[in-house]
Order: C-alpha cells, then structure tokens, then sequence
C-alpha cells in the first residue's frame, strides 16, 4: 500500500475527460494519492482584483484544456470495464483562497436568475485554522470543503468536457462529497482513469448562483480499491451522512427520478427488498435534494441517513 503524491504539471493537468488521455501514474489496489489541484479556471495565484480576467492563469491549449483544471488521470491496475472503483476521501485541505461570481455560464440559468449582462465577483480569504471564509466585501461564511470534480473516464474513444456530470461522475458539485466519503464508480476504461479537481470551499445545495467558493486545494489524500462487480450503473457515495445516489438530466424532474431509481436498485443491493418494497421504503426514510441547478445538466441527489432503516 503505497502512497504517491501528484503535484500540477503540464503531465498532470487536463480539462477534458476520456480514455485517450495518457495516465499521469499508474498505482496499485490499496494505494493512497496525495494531490494538490489548482482552483477550477487554472489559476495559479490569487485574483488581484474582483473580476474574472484576474490573476495568474496556467499556460493551457484552450482546445484540449477547455473545461476544469483536473488533476490525473489515475491508472489502478486491474480495473476494467465491469468492475468498480471505491475512492475513500481521506482529508480535504484547501488553499488559502477563493472567488464566487454570479454571470457567465450556462445561458438557460443566467436567463432565469436574470444575470445576463456583467458579472457581480467576489474574492473570499479563507481561514483554515478557524474555517471561516470571508469576502473582499466582508461576507462570512463557515468553510465547508469538497471536490467538485470526482470522475472516471467515461465510455468510448471521444473526449467530453468536464462540465457536465454523467455516469461516469464528472461536475457532480454535490456538498455531501466532503472528507469521510467513499465514492463507487462503474469503470468503462481499462485503469479506471480517475481524476479530480474543481475545488471548493464552501457550496450550498442546488449551487443557485453560478459558482462555489472556487478554490485551490493543497491537499486531496483518496485512496483506492478495486470491486469485482459493477454496483450499479452510476456513482454512489458513502458519506458521513449516510447513503448517496445521483441523477442528472436537462430537466431537474428527470435528475430527481433518475436519483430515485438509483437509490431503489441500491436499496434492493444492501437490503434484499424487491422493487416495490424498495420504493415503499425510499418514500418513508429517503431525502431527495437538488444538487446543482447551473451547469445546463442539472443534478439531484437522493440521501439514505444512517439509522433511517433500522435492521
């Protein structure tokens, strides 16, 4: 059980997602990654100023690079399509600072939150001993860490971009994520592919505005297992909450049943209830919730609380 540590690099750091991108390392079953990540539009040094040309960019091909400064891929040897990949958050610890901003984005939300002319920017200190994150403005908020990007390499030969989430995980901006979390997810590429980024430091549920507190992290430490069965067909999360599956569509609606039914084949895994009985049980003792409203794929998720089934 080795532990490794990736730093960005050029061989490190990518903006898309596929199966054609060459591995950044290739470890074993058990192993443990330290990364640290550049905050999500490939920052490396702080905004200046509250605007959105601000700061130090990464020298990126806006081509390739066009979506989220991600950090991997990962190879784990012996995973392979059929199989799944547990990926254990063992300690979040992001850097010393952030930004939000409302405008530019998805077109459809700017249109509904009606932000679509300009962009109102904020810059965010963020103090990790007393986990508060405070604005050029004087907001404060509690700090509340995850990853907004948790992925393996999806199906097929084409690379996507990293902004919308899918089966394979991606741009999941779902809070729950935090330290303490075990991630499941289908593998559809020899090696898995794994890779992470898109830091944030504090979120709410459904992500109303346009961003997080976008931030880099100076410490991601995941750890690695290889299952030799597929789950079910999309991430699911262990978190200190408890049980989490997820959805994602154009239409929430169809984000919410796609949780649901996630969530009911995940009941009838741990359980043994059949379908209906599964359903019944979900109505009474499951949470559904938005997870994000912004990205034009909306996302919702669906949460079994521990001690919610008593067995």
């Amino acid at each position: 059980m080795a532990k490794h540590i990736i730093k960005p690099c050029r061989e490190t750091l990518h903006g898309t997602l596929g199966g054609n991108i060459p591995p950044a390392i290739r470890i074993q079953p058990g192993d443990s990654i330290e990364f640290s990540a550049l905050e999500a539009d490939w920052r490396t040094g702080r905004c200046t100023e509250p605007k959105t040309e601000s700061g130090v960019f990464f020298p990126r091909d806006r081509e390739t690079d066009c979506g989220q400064a991600l950090c991997g891929p990962v190879y784990v040897e012996g995973a392979k399509p059929g199989m799944t990949l547990a990926v254990s958050v063992n300690e979040l610890v992001p850097g010393d600072w952030g930004w939000s901003r409302v405008g530019l984005g998805d077109p459809d939300h700017l249109k509904r939150i009606r932000c679509e002319e300009g962009e109102y920017f904020l810059t965010w200190e963020i103090d990790r001993k007393k986990r508060i994150c405070t604005s050029n403005e004087g907001h404060k908020v509690p700090m509340r860490p995850f990853m907004g990007i948790y992925a393996v390499a999806p199906a097929g030969n084409e690379g996507i971009t990293t902004h919308y989430p899918g089966p394979y995980g991606g741009n999941m901006d779902c809070k729950a994520l935090t330290q303490g979390s075990i991630l499941y997810f289908p593998v559809f590429q020899e090696g898995a592919l794994f890779s992470t980024g898109d830091g944030h430091a504090a979120q709410g549920d459904g992500e109303m505005g346009c961003t997080a507190i976008e931030c880099p992290y100076d410490k991601i430490l995941l750890s690695f297992e290889v299952i030799d069965k597929q789950v079910i067909s999309s991430p699911v999360a262990r978190t200190p909450e408890g049980w989490v599956t997820f959805g994602y569509a154009e239409d929430l609606t169809d984000a919410t049943y796609m949780a649901l039914d996630n969530m009911v084949k995940l009941l009838m895994e741990l359980y043994g209830f059949h379908y209906r009985e599964a359903l019944t049980v979900a109505s009474i003792s499951v949470d559904m919730r938005v997870t994000q409203i912004v990205n034009g794929i909306r996302g919702a998720h669906a949460v079994l609380p521990y001690g919610s089934i008593i067995v």
